[in-house]
């Protein structure tokens, strides 16, 4: 009788046991992730180029909460343990974009489409991204398109990249590695705008030379008729 009361407890504490780890796992904060914006020094002076970052599209798959991972069969998931994003990832590219932007131009005029009242943009970038993502076995890839506007809305360039980081696999080295692929977009992107400022300031600062005109023909005094003294005696 007394082996068959214990054999009885054992699923009971195994039960028990059971339910308080239930009640530790569901305890447990969702783990929360968000871009590192990277070293970005600003400006102490006012001034610089004036620039216009957007409008910044992002694919419609990243609109989302939770933090995608790309699997082996290159087929896209949410990350098994519930990783999401802390906010809009949308929001934090265009942080992270502006912040090194400022820093590699060195200014701190720089705007988010739609502009302010006022703000006056030397150059706008529109930038589209079409995927950002990685997963355990796959290094993170951002594939972005981007065009240049002068002051007068003119195109002044465009391209599309491919970007590819490596990684250690866990999600917080899949953003870290996400994080550097758009800081190196921003360097590409102030190195495409550079050229743009100099023909802008070159116009600005060339002299236009002044038209030469035709040297003026001497006037030719007004012919007087000539006065004598002699008088004339007919006979």
């Amino acid at each position: 009788m007394k082996v068959m009361n214990n054999v009885l407890r054992f699923p009971l504490v195994l039960l028990l046991a059971s339910t308080a780890l239930v009640g530790c796992v569901a305890q447990q904060p969702l783990p929360l992730y968000r871009l590192d914006n990277g070293v970005a020094e600003m400006p102490e002076q006012e001034g610089g180029v004036a620039v216009l970052l957007g409008p910044v599209s992002v694919a419609d798959y990243l609109q989302r909460d939770a933090l995608l991972q790309r699997l082996p069969d290159g087929s896209i998931a949410a990350d098994p343990q519930q990783a999401r994003w802390a906010g809009s990832l949308k929001e934090d590219v265009d942080q992270l974009l502006m912040r090194q932007l400022a820093t590699q131009l060195k200014t701190q005029k720089i705007e988010s489409a739609p502009a302010s009242e006022g703000f006056v943009a030397d150059v706008q970038i529109e930038l589209a991204i079409t995927r950002l993502d990685s997963g355990p076995q796959h290094p993170a890839v951002l594939e972005a398109q981007w065009r240049l506007l002068d002051e007068h809305g003119k195109r002044q360039g465009s391209r599309l990249v491919r970007l590819q980081e490596a990684h250690q696999g866990s999600i917080t080295d899949q953003v870290q590695a996400q994080s550097r692929l758009l800081q190196r977009l921003s360097v590409m992107l102030a190195e495409a705008i550079e050229p743009v400022l100099v023909a802008r300031n070159a116009a600005k600062t060339t002299v236009k030379a002044p038209k030469r005109s035709e040297p003026e023909a001497p006037r030719l005094k007004a012919l007087e008729p000539l006065r004598t003294d002699m008088e004339v005696f007919r006979f």
